[in-house]
């Protein structure tokens, strides 16, 4: 099938419900715009500087505990605060709406050691991480006031993370933020006209065609997604049909930690680099609704486009226009199914 998409086109995404455009004759055109510092792993195991290591002072004042494994706390700069003053203001217009925001955002940070990655964690390590969003999503969910909690790490200073140290991030929010709210309206679509799950259909169908798929083991399929906008964009998805982390059995959180395992190796051994990245799980909204249409799911979006220094950049047409990319996600599967699952940068 590559050999037909070798022309512009573009595709659909049913779980966004929208289109990118593909332009792959454009692999070609010369590049003279920015070049990036290539990102090797870091060395450092504990960072004296680092306000995440162990013991360490953060910059809000606070001192971390010297924690052996998982350490999470309240983020000192929070973006959302659980108590939001109410508005009393009258808009001068309707066009000028705006309303109180409530939320709780914390940091969670994956192990002590400050020179690893997901990549470089062992298995069982990561398993650790994946109990640790399962207790935060429990635990915030829970709270009455909160109708999403959204799990993602910003990897690499390319992607915005303000510090190296294995760590990621969990905003809790008294409102469904759009994304997650556009892919509900659009599994509740597929559910509501075939009676059957978005994204259980969708494995289905990557099974059957093969090309996008980067791995598998019994219980989640990684692959490139049929509309892919980033570069080496993949869809982490589980195979068996639930809603949220809660839900994974311990075999399927040991699926979960293996296949992330496998899937940032890949990334990294791709241009033999500290791969940077922002991954996202998205799963049931705990807004108190009844949320069948739900398949659990994980993004990542990688902005690097040649090599470890040439990135993506969504600017001037995918700004104004629609999202446009330029290898087609076939080619960006196979590159990825080429590459080693054994790091290229050994731990220690």
């Amino acid at each position: 099938m590559e050999k037909c998409w070798q022309s512009p086109h573009r595709r659909w995404n049913p779980l966004r419900q929208s289109w990118v455009m593909v332009s792959p004759h454009r692999t070609q055109r010369p590049w003279q715009g920015e070049v990036a510092q290539k990102a090797k792993p870091d060395g450092v195991a504990y960072d004296p500087e680092c306000y995440l290591c162990p013991g360490n002072k953060r910059a809000g004042g606070a001192v971390n505990p010297a924690y052996e494994s998982i350490f999470t706390f309240v983020n000192d700069y929070a973006a959302l605060l659980p108590e939001a003053p109410a508005s009393h203001e009258t808009p001068a217009s309707p066009l000028l709406v705006a309303e109180p925001a409530r939320g709780l955002c914390k940091v969670l940070c994956f192990h002590p050691d400050h020179s690893l990655t997901l990549a470089r964690m062992t298995q069982a390590e990561i398993r650790r991480v994946v109990d640790a969003w399962t207790q935060e999503y429990a635990e915030l969910g829970g709270l009455d006031w909160i109708e999403y909690v959204q799990i993602f790490e910003n990897r690499g200073a390319m992607m915005g993370a303000s510090n190296p140290h294995p760590h990621g991030q969990i905003w809790s929010t008294g409102f469904v933020p759009d994304e997650p709210a556009a892919e509900t309206a659009a599994q509740k679509d597929h559910l509501a006209r075939t009676g059957h799950c978005l994204l259980c259909d969708y494995v289905a169908t990557e099974r059957a065609e093969q090309e996008r798929i980067l791995l598998e083991n019994e219980h989640f399929m990684a692959l490139v997604p049929w509309w892919a906008v980033w570069p080496f964009e993949v869809l982490l998805v589980s195979k068996r049909h639930l809603g949220a982390m809660p839900e994974l059995t311990g075999d399927e959180r040991d699926g979960l930690a293996d296949a992330l395992k496998r899937l940032t190796t890949r990334f990294d051994n791709l241009f033999e680099t500290s791969f940077p990245y922002t991954m996202g799980f998205h799963q049931t909204p705990t807004d108190g609704e009844a949320h069948p249409e739900w398949h659990f799911h994980a993004h990542f979006y990688p902005p690097l486009l040649r090599s470890a220094t040439v990135r993506k950049f969504m600017v001037g047409f995918e700004m104004l226009g629609m999202p446009q990319r330029d290898i087609t996600p076939e080619s960006a599967a196979e590159r990825l199914r080429d590459c080693s699952e054994v790091h290229f940068w050994p731990r220690g």
